[in-house]
């Protein structure tokens, strides 16, 4: 028996330690697994999914999908989900090279599963330092660098530009000449051309200052909030439709006249983003405040059956997400919206940050009465209330009372009641069908009605079928009077605008941008690389959320704050763009690391701190200082810079082939809507009335033959028919042609730069579109009506050739400048070889000219004219700022 007792004691020391072993040792056993498999992505210099493996803690609290690992639980560690592909949200990791081995798998199961026990002071390493990439940084204000030919500077853009252009051998071009210098500035002012009397004014003022004066009239005109309101209206992504395939109307027009306003009134930029994102927060909010808030009510919304509503709900806030990262930062912050950024320092969970401080957002209409329409409202409210009351009196219908009234008739009473209650009263209670009790029941509310019309109108109501025909009455005239109550509450004019809830929403990460796949919880906050967020909240990643996390109005003070470095150089720089055709940032929707750096990033800093600074360093006095829009322009259009001519140089060409030294100005084809009013100017049609409903000028038939819904398009009339081109109410589905055709953005998105195109469709449209056939009409007839034979005035010399004349102030209206000999030789022949045809054919001539545009012994001479002012509105120059 000793023999194998020994046996047996042997073998239950050898099993001894497999039924005790110990757990893997996490340093020995299981950071080489996640060192060799995780860290390239989950480490100290990379994060994807917020998640860091390189330490217990890291996994403890996990990344964008929750906590990596729960202690004592491998089954439910999303760790183990993901190395062994069985998380319905996580790919299997890694996702290049090798897996991990079944043995690796159950080592880390085991550790897992034993408590997952870290280290004692197991510490991480450091995390790289943030990005010192230019744009993260704040802009520093540089010094003036001097420059060799200080007579050509008007003030402090031109050493830059100079300075650069010294040092590269290059000089600069001349000053345009004054004609092309005024209109110049009213199309980049303005977006009209000036009218030969005010060029003929300038002309004649010999004043040092007198450009700087045409300079402030300029700023000073209402017409200026109307230029650059349409182009921050691109940015707004504003449209009168709200998009998609059934793209119903919709009314946000209030929002546009707010943005023209602030513009014309020069509210100070910080001032402007903080109203249009967080107008509705500011304390005692006013009116327009909430108002401006439409900037972000611009998103589409989908009108279609059968979708889901949370869907649109959340593309709505990436697309205000999205939005804000692009017109104010610069960034293309969309791209976090499935994934840490490729290339710059942000992450998917910093982005739904982001989206949290709009998740937070209600979307209500708000009603914009006059002080008269208010009053109007009042009163027929009222009415309405008392009519309503009636109504209800006369309805106290309640199934107890229908059962109560059918047991108290008696056989006379139910002899006197329509055969049709009769019959449903044989009925057993217990037999009838809805139709049927809903049958007693009208009997009922009308028996019980009539005991209320005595006195009411006169009419007696005894309890017997006569009741019926008096109730009737009765009720047909109370409603009758609430429906005519009601059609005459006044129309007033509504708007769509932002308003935050009282109870927040959760925010998650979706994964992969999926509004179905939430990740972990997150919290209003902002890009760590850049600036931090000031709040009253000492813990603003709380779980516990109160009145003083970040809001909207947080987020808006932090994209305004001196300390972001990104929004003022941004906005320089649009501003720059629009005046020289590119920004100082050619990719001026992505200052990140993908995008082209500055080509004068010491006038871009000095700009930035330009417009924001609210003093002056000592000894420098340069316009109007604190976010003032106003001052950045005129200290832009009063530069040298700005000033040059646009002329092509032999030089430059190889030099400098696309302008980006500025040696000389740019020539930029105008805007869409530009092209329009131009062309309405020049004509005498224009209607200069600021603000309003959208209007419909005339468009081809057809335009929506391809929509989903049949959209309705009757032509303004009158005053309205002449309105300027941002006044075209624009459907996001079928905007107009003659809109489209010149490159107007589609406004389902954020357009920070508009594309130039030169396309034959263009200039047909000049030529033959209904509304620009329309204008050259109107030109024809204003030449003819406003030069006269026989009358002395600024535009008509005794005894000079009348012909002449109108062709000069013609080419005037429509250029600015004077024709050359040659221009005004082609111009003649052109109008002789027309009136030539039209004598011989007056019935051309007749289909040519609309009715009532001229008495018919004109109407030869006014189809000849209006020939020669299709030339003038279809010239290259005449759509182009020189």
């Amino acid at each position: 028996m000793k023999a194998p007792l020994a046996l047996l004691f042997a073998l239950l020391l050898l099993a001894a330690p497999l039924s005790a072993a110990e757990p893997p040792d996490y340093l020995r056993d299981i950071k080489p697994i996640l060192t060799k498999h995780c860290y390239s992505c989950h480490g100290p210099e990379k994060q994807r999914s917020n998640l860091r493996l390189d330490t217990v803690a890291g996994a403890l609290k996990g990344g964008d999908t929750g906590p990596a690992i729960v202690p004592g639980k491998s089954s439910e560690s999303r760790l183990i989900k993901a190395v062994t592909g069985t998380d319905d949200l996580i790919p299997q990791m890694p996702p290049k090279g090798d897996r991990l081995s079944a043995e690796q798998v159950a080592l880390l199961r085991a550790w897992i599963d034993a408590g997952a026990k870290a280290p004692a002071g197991e510490v991480a390493e450091a995390a790289p330092a943030k990005s010192t990439h230019w744009a993260f940084r704040p802009p520093v204000r540089p010094p003036v660098p001097p420059v060799k030919n200080i007579a050509w500077v008007r003030n402090p853009i031109d050493h830059f530009i100079l300075a650069r252009l010294e040092k590269e051998g290059i000089a600069p071009s001349p000053e345009a000449d004054r004609v092309t210098l005024i209109r110049r500035l009213s199309l980049d002012l303005l977006g009209l051309p000036p009218t030969p009397e005010e060029v003929d004014a300038f002309l004649a003022d010999t004043r040092p200052d007198a450009y700087e004066r045409l300079v402030d009239r300029l700023l000073a005109s209402p017409h200026y909030g109307e230029r650059w309101g349409r182009h921050w209206l691109d940015l707004a992504r504003y449209a009168d439709s709200n998009g998609y395939s059934i793209d119903g109307p919709r009314s946000i027009w209030p929002y546009r006249d707010w943005v023209i306003n602030a513009l014309n009134a020069d509210m100070p930029f910080d001032q402007f983003v903080i109203e249009q994102i967080a107008g509705d927060l500011l304390p005692n909010a006013t009116t327009s405040q909430k108002v401006a808030t439409g900037f972000h009510r611009n998103t589409q919304i989908n009108q279609e059956g059968g979708i889901d509503p949370e869907q649109f709900r959340v593309e709505a806030i990436v697309d205000r997400v999205n939005t804000t990262g692009a017109v104010f930062l610069g960034l293309t912050i969309g791209c976090c919206q499935c994934h840490d950024h490729k290339f710059d320092p942000f992450t998917q969970r910093e982005y739904y940050q982001l989206f949290a401080f709009f998740n937070n957002a209600d979307e209500p209409t708000l009603e914009l009465p006059t002080p008269e329409q208010q009053r109007q409202r009042n009163k027929v409210q009222a009415e309405i209330a008392a009519v309503e009351q009636m109504l209800k009196v006369l309805d106290t219908t309640t199934p107890e009372k229908v059962d109560e009234w059918e047991n108290s008739l008696t056989a006379e009473l139910r002899k006197q009641l329509p055969k049709e209650v009769q019959a449903v009263l044989e009925v057993p209670e217990n037999g009838r069908t809805a139709r049927q009790k809903q049958v007693l029941v009208e009997a009922y509310r009308k028996m019980d009605q009539a005991r209320y019309l005595t006195g009411l109108f006169g009419t007696p109501s005894p309890l017997a079928a006569s009741a019926y025909v008096n109730t009737a009455l009765a009720r047909t005239r109370l409603e009758k009077r609430l429906t005519g109550l009601k059609r005459s509450m006044p129309a007033v004019a509504t708007t769509m605008i932002m308003q935050e809830r009282q109870t927040p929403r959760p925010t998650h990460v979706m994964l992969g941008g999926d509004f179905t796949r939430k990740g972990v919880q997150v919290f209003p906050g902002v890009p760590a690389v850049l600036h931090p967020l000031t709040t009253a909240d000492p813990n603003p990643q709380s779980a516990i959320r109160n009145s003083q996390s970040p809001n909207r109005l947080d987020l808006a003070k932090w994209l305004v704050d001196p300390a972001n470095p990104l929004t003022a150089r941004v906005t320089v720089n649009r501003f720059w763009q629009h005046y020289f055709g590119l920004g100082l940032v050619e990719t001026e929707n992505d200052f990140g690391t993908q995008g082209t750096p500055p080509s004068h990033p010491e006038l871009l800093d000095w700009l930035a701190t330009e417009f924001i600074a609210p003093s002056f360093p000592a000894g420098e006095r340069v316009g109007v200082r604190g976010w003032s829009m106003k001052a950045m322009h005129r200290l832009i259009v009063t530069s040298a810079t700005y000033r040059q001519s646009s002329k092509a140089r032999p030089d430059l060409a190889t030099l400098d082939p696309r302008n980006r030294l500025l040696a000389r100005q740019a020539r930029l084809r105008l805007e869409a809507e530009f092209v329009r009013d131009v062309a309405l100017a020049a004509s005498g049609l224009l209607n200069r009335t600021i603000g309003g409903p959208s209007v419909f000028p005339p468009q081809p038939e057809g335009i929506y033959r391809f929509t989903q819904i049949d959209k309705q398009w009757k032509a303004s009339t009158g005053p309205d028919r002449y309105r300027r081109g941002m006044y075209t109410y624009f459907w996001r589905s079928a905007p107009h042609p003659a809109l489209i055709v010149f490159d107007a953005p589609d406004a389902n998105s954020t357009c920070t730069r508009r594309n130039r195109s030169n396309t034959p469709l263009q200039a047909l449209t000049l030529l033959n579109d209904q509304g620009f056939f329309e204008f050259a009409v109107g030109l024809a007839a204003r030449v003819l009506n406003e030069v006269r034979p026989g009358e002395v005035s600024p535009r008509r010399e005794p005894g000079g050739n009348l012909d002449e004349e109108r062709l000069r102030y013609a080419f005037r209206l429509c250029l600015a400048r004077s024709p050359s000999a040659s221009e005004l030789d082609r111009l003649g022949r052109l109008l002789a070889r027309q009136r030539a045809e039209f004598e011989t054919d007056p019935e051309a001539a007749r289909e040519l000219v609309p009715d009532g545009m001229a008495p018919s012994a004109d109407v030869k001479q006014l189809a000849a004219w209006t020939a020669v002012a299709r030339v003038l509105l279809n010239l290259d120059e005449f759509i182009t700022r020189e």
